[in-house]
C-alpha cells in the first residue's frame, strides 16, 4: 500500500500544476492590468460575462421562458409516459437532479460563502434564475438533435454540437472525449466524498477519526464498486429506476433537517437576508474587490452546482420520451430552480447564520481537506447544547454521501450516452462502462484507502468545467435560432407532438409519422 500511496501521490501531484492554467480561464482577462484597472468592469471575468450575458439574452429573447413556463413545467413532469422508448420526462428529470444535487450543494455552498461572505450566495440566486433560460436552451436543443439507439434516445452536447457546426463528425468526436474526460476525473472527488461522509459520520458517532486502513473503508469500497456496476450495466432504465429513488428521498430528507433547523432560528431569517443583500450590494463592495469576489464565487460554485450552460446535464434531457423538445427544456429549467433556488439557500442559511464563514480557518483551502466539517459546525452552531447536535450531522452525512453516488451513477451514465456520439456498438459502450466502474471508481477508493486527499484533481475539474463552458457556450448561442423556433410553435400548437419539418428540420424522432404512431398509443 505504501507504494501505491507513493504512485498516486505522484499522479495527484502532476494535476496541481494544472491549476494556473484554470485560475487563467477562470480570471482572463482580468489577469491583464488594463483591464483589472477599470472600475466595476475589472473585477467581472470573461467567464462570468459570459456565463451571466448568455442568461440574460436567453431570457429577454424567450420572454423569460422560464418563469412564464414555470407552472407548465411541473404539470408535464406529472404527466405519464406514452412512448415505448426512452424514460419518462419525470425519470430523466431525477436523472439530471441526480447529477445537480450533489455533494457541491453543501461544500461549494460553504466554500462560497467562506471567500465571497453572504453575499456570493445572492449572487448564485441570479446566476441561477437566469442560468434556468439557458438551461431551457441547451435542453431543448438535446431534445431537437437526439437519436434513437434501440428502445433508447441518445443526445446531448456531443449530438448537437456536431449538427450545429455543419455534421462535422470529429466536432461530435472532440465533444464525447472531452465529456468522458470530465466525467471520469470527476469520478475521483466523487467517490472521495462517499467516504468523507461516512468518515464524518465514524468519528461523529464514536469521537474517535475513521482509520482508512479499517475493514470498514475495505468493505464500503466493494459495496460501492458493486451498487454502481449493477446500476451502470443494467443500462439507462435501471439507472433512472434507482434514481427515481433515491432523489426525492435524499432531498426530502435533507430539506426537510435544514428547514426544520431554519425554523428554530426563524429569528436569524432576516438579519441572514441582510446580510447576503448587503454583501452584495454595499458601496464598499460594489467598488471595491469584495464585489469581485463575492459575484465570482457565487457564480462560480452555483455552476458547479446547477451546471447550467455548462452542456454536462444536457444528456438527461436527451433521453426523455417528451411530447415536445421544449416541454424537456421546462422541466431541465425547474432542475436549476430545485438545485440553487431551494437546496443551496438552505445550506447558505445554514453557513450564513451560524456565522462561523469569516472565521481565521474558514477558508477554500481548508475546506479542500475538510469537506463537510465547516458545514457539521455550523449546523450545530445553530442547534446547540442539543440532543440532536450528533443525530442531524449523521443524518446530514448520509444525504452527502448519497449525493455523491447518485452523481457518481449519473457521470458514468452521461459518459457512455456522450460515447454512443463516437459509436453505438454494444462493445464500445461497454467499454466506456468499464473504465468508470471499474478503473476510476476504483482508483477513487484506492485514493481515499492510500490516505491522499485528491488536492490536485480539485484543479483538473476547475478547468475542465471551464473548458465545457467555452465548448458549449457558442454551440448553444449558434443554436438557439431552432430553440427560439420550438418555443414559437409550442406556443402555437394545439398541444400535438412535435413534428421537425414544422420548424425547418429533419429528425428520424421527430416524424409525423412518429407523431401518429405515439398519438395511437396514447
Amino acid at each position: 500500500m505504501e507504494l501505491l500511496a507513493q504512485i498516486l501521490e505522484r499522479v495527484d501531484g502532476i494535476f496541481v500544476y494544472i491549476a494556473p492554467v484554470s485560475d487563467m480561464l477562470w480570471v482572463f482577462p482580468q489577469n491583464f492590468e488594463w483591464y483589472a484597472n477599470i472600475p466595476i468592469l475589472g473585477q467581472f471575468p470573461f467567464a462570468i460575462l459570459l456565463l451571466m450575458g448568455m442568461g440574460v439574452y436567453f431570457t429577454f429573447r424567450t420572454r423569460g421562458v422560464q418563469f412564464r413556463f414555470f407552472k407548465r413545467g411541473v404539470q408535464v413532469l406529472v404527466k405519464k409516459k406514452r412512448g415505448d422508448v426512452g424514460v419518462s420526462p419525470l425519470a430523466a428529470f431525477m436523472l439530471s437532479t441526480a447529477m445537480r444535487v450533489g455533494p457541491g450543494n453543501i461544500v461549494g455552498v460553504t466554500g462560497a460563502i467562506s471567500i465571497g461572505g453572504p453575499g456570493a450566495l445572492f449572487w448564485m440566486w441570479l446566476s441561477a434564475l437566469f442560468g434556468m433560460a439557458s438551461s431551457f436552451i441547451e435542453s431543448t436543443l438535446s431534445q431537437l438533435f437526439k437519436e434513437r439507439d434501440g428502445d433508447e434516445y441518445v443526445g446531448g452536447l456531443p449530438y448537437y454540437g456536431q449538427k450545429l457546426m455543419g455534421e462535422r463528425k470529429w466536432v461530435g468526436a472532440a465533444l464525447s472525449i472531452a465529456f468522458t474526460v470530465y466525467a471520469m476525473l470527476s469520478l475521483l472527488p466523487q467517490t472521495f466524498h462517499v467516504f468523507t461522509a461516512t468518515g464524518t459520520m465514524i468519528t461523529t458517532m464514536t469521537g474517535a477519526p475513521a482509520d482508512r486502513q479499517s475493514t470498514l473503508y475495505y468493505v464500503l469500497a466493494i459495496v460501492l464498486i458493486v451498487g454502481v456496476a449493477l446500476s451502470i450495466f443494467g443500462g439507462i432504465k435501471r439507472v433512472t429506476a434507482v434514481t427515481d429513488r433515491m432523489v426525492p428521498v435524499m432531498a426530502v430528507i435533507y430539506g426537510v433537517i435544514i428547514i426544520g433547523v431554519l425554523l428554530i432560528n426563524i429569528a436569524q431569517f432576516p438579519g441572514f437576508i441582510i446580510s447576503v443583500f448587503a454583501g452584495a450590494f454595499k458601496p464598499e463592495a460594489v467598488f471595491g474587490g469584495a464585489f469581485g469576489v463575492a459575484l465570482s464565487q457565487g457564480i462560480k460554485r452555483g455552476l458547479l452546482s446547477n451546471e447550467a450552460g455548462q452542456g454536462t446535464i444536457t444528456m438527461s434531457a436527451a433521453v426523455s420520451d417528451a411530447d415536445h423538445p421544449c416541454e424537456q427544456g421546462f422541466i431541465q429549467s425547474l432542475g436549476v430552480f430545485l438545485d440553487t433556488i431551494i437546496i443551496c439557500t438552505l445550506s447558505g442559511f445554514v453557513v450564513g447564520a451560524a456565522k462561523l464563514w469569516n472565521a481565521s480557518t474558514a477558508n477554500w483551502d481548508v475546506l479542500q481537506a475538510s469537506k463537510i466539517d465547516l458545514f457539521l459546525e455550523s449546523l450545530k452552531e445553530l442547534i446547540p447544547g442539543t440532543a440532536l447536535d450528533n443525530t442531524l450531522a449523521v443524518i446530514v452525512c448520509i444525504c452527502y454521501a448519497l449525493f455523491a453516488f447518485t452523481s457518481i451513477l449519473g457521470l458514468v451514465s452521461f459518459a457512455v450516452i456522450a460515447g454512443t456520439r463516437i459509436s453505438k456498438g454494444k462493445t464500445f459502450v461497454n467499454a466506456v462502462r468499464i473504465i468508470g466502474v471499474f478503473i476510476f471508481v476504483p482508483i477513487g477508493t484506492l485514493f481515499v484507502l492510500a490516505g491522499l486527499e485528491l488536492d490536485g484533481i480539485w484543479y483538473i475539474t476547475d478547468l475542465i468545467n471551464i473548458a465545457l463552458v467555452f465548448a458549449n457556450a457558442p454551440i448553444i448561442l449558434v443554436g438557439a435560432k431552432y430553440a427560439f423556433k420550438a418555443l414559437k410553435q409550442y406556443e402555437h400548437s394545439d398541444g400535438r407532438r412535435f413534428v421537425a419539418s414544422d420548424i425547418g428540420l429533419e429528425s428520424d424522432v421527430w416524424t409525423a409519422e412518429e407523431r401518429d404512431r405515439i398519438e395511437k398509443l396514447g
